[in-house]
């Protein structure tokens, strides 16, 4: 027995089965947007002193991390190439390597501009240094990360490093470290441009 089915019927169908398809891929698509727009106010929050990362939502705590660690000689406003301290200020993510040797790495825009003016001010780079971060930043560009400020500054984790000395000393270049675990957590809340306060 040969079922026939109406013109009528046929068209019918096909544009309920198009009306579906629409709905759920607009849902889709707002599903998708609620989820980028509920992450754009998530910022992170190192506090040098207590040695303690946050991640905020606005001025909740959303998840905390605890004995994190930072430049072997501290923290400071004037770091410098070598000084081994972690810098202060408010940065942004810039880069995210899934694999490095510290296991994963949120490369923040160190030297900022603010960086980069108290930097000039206090005569700890030239003009010429200066005018080459300064570009930099209004051209969306890195900062150079090779200037007497140094630079490849970020949050990662600790690789195969021992667990026993990361939870005892601050043993970093200037970077903030994390567990792997810890790192594993924080990748799900950070993305590039995701602001980052260090004080």
């Amino acid at each position: 027995m040969v079922i026939r089915i109406s013109p009528q019927v046929y068209l019918i169908s096909t544009f309920n089965y198009m009306k579906y398809r629409l709905c759920a891929g607009l849902f889709f698509i707002l599903l998708f947007s609620f989820q980028s727009y509920a992450n754009s106010d998530i910022w992170i929050l190192i506090d040098t002193v207590e040695q303690r990362l946050s991640v905020m939502r606005g001025d909740d705590m959303q998840l905390t991390f605890s004995n994190i660690a930072i430049g072997r000689y501290g923290a400071s406003n004037s770091r410098m190439k070598g000084d081994n301290k972690t810098p202060l200020g408010s940065f942004q993510i810039s880069w995210i390597k899934q694999h490095h040797r510290y296991y994963r790495f949120f490369g923040v825009n160190f030297p900022n501009q603010e960086t980069a003016d108290l930097a000039l001010a206090e005569k700890r780079i030239s003009r010429q240094t200066w005018l080459s971060i300064t570009k930099a930043i209004e051209s969306s560009r890195l900062p150079p990360q090779d200037t007497p400020l140094g630079g490849y500054i970020g949050i990662h984790g600790i690789g195969h490093g021992d667990r026993v000395i990361h939870s005892r000393f601050n043993w970093t270049n200037g970077c903030v470290a994390l567990t792997n675990t810890q790192i594993d957590e924080l990748s799900s809340w950070i993305k590039i441009g995701t602001k980052v306060v260090i004080r």
